[in-house]
């Protein structure tokens, strides 16, 4: 029988099908940070259950982190107590644990492939909905609840019924000043926000091929905002020489062994998917967000849609415009901007970093923007350090901030003051995501830095 690669990772994890039910699936992996674990632990204590593969979880601090002065004491009494609830838990089972401080911390999807930990052919879950981007790796990977969390640490396993599978595919050759980011906003302004609700993505095609990992951990990372339970990408060159040699990557005969594995997992020729899209790269341009959810998203040199071609009905529409301060049929170009946000599980990456830079080469942060700079690990910080980009910020008028989940999700001390505009890099735009009547408007890394050097919206084609 014909398989897709979902298939194969996924049936070759089945440890019982319940009938007319959800099947019971082994977890490779699971990630654990401080926002979705502390009443799993919690859980397990009251019934005196241990973790049972310690060794398969992996504990990091990022939802709550600041960004600042990570030496001191973290001055938010929530903040503090989460994390240090999920040192003691993790102390208690046995769990590495990754803390403020601690040269692995960083953001969860950040860490997780820069050690090794994410591998092809891997079940991965961790309570935060872009655990999708392990998908990049030919791995299945998906966001689940707490008292899945606490499901996952008792048995290492998890109840999911099977979702439908999906393949999209883009081929043809990007145009110039287009990321891997707009590629997935692209996706998602096609399919809109539910259009890929029930299904496991698979990305296919030249685009994909071409893109580095980092780039396809970007559009992995974003497939949940088309409603999409995971999205993966079949594992090839690119992805055994990335992962080769990391700390918790297999090494000797243990590699030989899993290579034999993972050379197998590519759809099969014939297999079937519930549902097929293709696109072309050439359709694609720079893209931004204008709305109040990740499909509201166009290229960036049109103007905002009239409300019938939108999903969710006029008055919806109507009410995210008004929220965001537009009108249809306005240009996105020009419209000036407050805040600058690089970072987050999507975008906090080296490549993102380098990307940044190249637009702000030779130029000057605009007056009335502020930027936060973020990146996603300490390793990250280390190679903008290391390769010269700190330095160019600094000639710039940027500063650079410490690793953390930061204005992504408004969790911690950078939220966006109400009615200010922020371009960034990171993965929703709803109501208040950045913080209290904060207006997101969601872009790749090239493109926020074209507004954080000209204080607008700005096609960053331009400036290349």
């Amino acid at each position: 029988m014909k398989k897709t690669l979902f298939d194969k990772v996924w049936d070759s994890h089945v440890v019982q099908q319940v009938e007319d039910g959800p099947d019971i699936l082994f977890i490779d992996r699971h990630m654990v940070h401080e926002v979705t674990s502390p009443v799993a632990f919690l859980g397990l204590k009251n019934r005196n259950i241990p973790v049972l593969y310690p060794e398969r979880t992996f504990a990091t601090a990022d939802h709550n982190t600041p960004t600042i002065n990570q030496h001191l004491p973290v001055e938010d009494p929530l903040s503090a107590n989460q994390l240090k609830a999920l040192e003691e838990n993790a102390a208690a089972h046995g769990i590495s644990y990754w803390g403020l401080g601690h040269e692995k911390n960083g953001i969860v999807h950040v860490v997780g492939p820069e050690y090794g930990i994410t591998q092809p052919g891997a079940t991965i879950v961790c309570g935060d909905s872009h655990t999708s981007t392990h998908g990049a790796f030919g791995a299945i990977a998906f966001g689940i609840g707490t008292s899945e969390v606490e499901m996952v640490l008792s048995t290492q396993c998890i109840m999911q019924p099977k979702p439908k599978s999906m393949r999209i595919n883009i081929n043809g050759t990007l145009g110039k000043g287009v990321t891997p980011k707009d590629v997935a906003l692209y996706i998602i302004s096609r399919l809109t926000t539910s259009g890929a609700t029930g299904y496991f993505v698979e990305y296919a095609g030249d685009v994909f091929t071409a893109m580095s990992m980092e780039g396809r951990m970007t559009v992995c990372n974003l497939s949940i905002e088309m409603g999409a339970r995971g999205g993966m990408i079949a594992p090839d060159e690119k992805t055994f020489d990335y992962i080769k040699g990391r700390e918790f990557t297999p090494i000797g005969a243990a590699w030989d062994k899993a290579m034999t594995y993972w050379e197998t997992l590519s759809t099969d020729k014939g297999a079937q998917f519930d549902k097929e899209f293709h696109f072309d790269a050439s359709e694609i341009e720079p893209m931004i967000t204008y709305g109040t959810n990740p499909g509201m998203g166009m290229g960036i040199t049109n103007g905002i849609p009239s409300a019938d071609a939108v999903e969710g009905g006029e008055a919806t529409y109507k009410k995210s415009l008004a929220y965001m301060g537009y009108n249809e049929g306005e240009d996105m170009l020009g419209k000036p901007i407050d805040f600058v946000f690089l970072g987050s599980c999507t975008n906090g990456r080296i490549e993102d970093f380098r990307a940044f830079a190249e637009i702000i080469k030779g130029r000057k942060k605009a007056d009335n923007v502020t930027a936060w700079l973020v990146p996603g690990s300490h390793k990250v910080l280390n190679a903008i350090k290391e390769e010269g980009i700190l330095d160019q910020l600094h000639r710039a008028g940027f500063e650079l901030r410490e690793p953390g989940c930061s204005a992504c999700l408004a969790m911690n001390d950078d939220k966006i003051p109400a009615g200010k505009y922020a371009v960034s890099t990171s993965n929703r735009n709803f109501e208040g995501r950045q913080g209290p009547g904060s207006r997101t408007l969601l872009a790749s890394p090239i493109v926020a830095a074209a507004a954080a050097v000209t204080g607008k919206v700005t096609d960053p084609r331009t400036l290349l």
